[in-house]
């Protein structure tokens, strides 16, 4: 995975963190939690916050199902 695989990671951190409210998540944990998923595979420095916000709007859509 990418950064620019919004919905993967999405789909990723909803399995690997059922039990948090995405909503509520700083962005340096985000951060380190996807880049401690199985299969990111992208340097943790290419990304930024227009990033992690569409990485978080996805996982709290994701959670919602």
């Amino acid at each position: 995975m990418k950064w620019t695989d919004v919905q993967d990671i999405a789909i990723a951190l909803t399995d690997t963190h059922p039990e948090v409210d995405p909503q509520y998540v700083r962005f340096t944990d985000l951060h380190r939690w996807i880049t401690e998923l199985e299969g990111f595979d992208d340097n943790p420095e290419h990304s930024n916050e227009k990033i992690l916000e569409a990485i978080q709007a996805a996982w709290i859509e994701d959670a919602s199902y």
